[in-house]
């Protein structure tokens, strides 16, 4: 069946600078109000633009929203798939990619944000089910590396792998909602603070 012609402006090319400034905008209301509560207009408005003129750059805020996870999953995938194939131990992995983590937070705070916040919802929709993927990706490999840290003898026996996973994820993700770009802290110094707590609570005590 052919498809009905859409009413919408076509989107026409903006500069890079101009349309990832249009998406960390995006990306700021997004991550303030919840996807369903934001509007187009809210976005246009933030960005001091009329709605009509964002559809030159955007055919809808599904599409910004699809821009802005996917590039952030992107570049956390080159981090962390670059920590994966270095060959480090298990400890030194989980330390790379806790600090990896942090720098991605970093870069793109109101995208983990809203990650956090949407991405349960949203894999329901067939444009988002690399979502899935991602998640699945991801726990695959800090549960390879918990198990590996097991048995190497790196990390204590009687640790209960997926609940210490779901500890750290979730302490290192969280750090999205309070951490400011440009703060007292760089992520590579939070991540040492971070390490430092949640490592000599699950390392082999000598």
């Amino acid at each position: 069946m052919p498809k009905t012609a859409s009413k919408k402006k076509t989107p026409v090319t903006a500069s890079p600078e101009r349309r990832r400034e249009l998406l960390d905008t995006a990306a700021e209301v997004f991550a303030a109000q919840g996807y369903n509560a934001t509007t187009v207009r809210k976005i246009a408005d933030a960005a001091g633009m009329l709605a009509g003129s964002l559809y030159y750059h955007f055919d809808s805020k599904e599409s910004m929203l699809d821009e802005i996870l996917s590039t952030f999953l992107t570049e956390l995938w080159e981090g962390y798939d670059a920590v994966l194939a270095a060959g480090l131990g298990p400890r030194e992995t989980i330390e790379a990619l806790v600090t990896e983590s942090f720098r991605e937070i970093d870069r793109h705070r109101a995208a983990v944000a809203i990650y956090q916040k949407e991405s349960r919802h949203l894999t329901d929709q067939p444009r988002f089910h690399y979502l899935i993927d991602s998640q699945q990706k991801f726990e695959k490999a800090w549960l390879g590396t918990l198990e590996r840290g097991v048995e190497a003898g790196t990390f204590r026996a009687d640790l209960d792998i997926r609940l210490t996973y779901r500890f750290v994820r979730d302490t290192v993700w969280v750090a999205a909602s309070w951490y400011r770009p440009g703060g007292q802290h760089s992520p590579e110094e939070i991540a040492r603070q971070y390490l430092s707590m949640v490592l000599d609570g699950i390392a082999v005590r000598t």
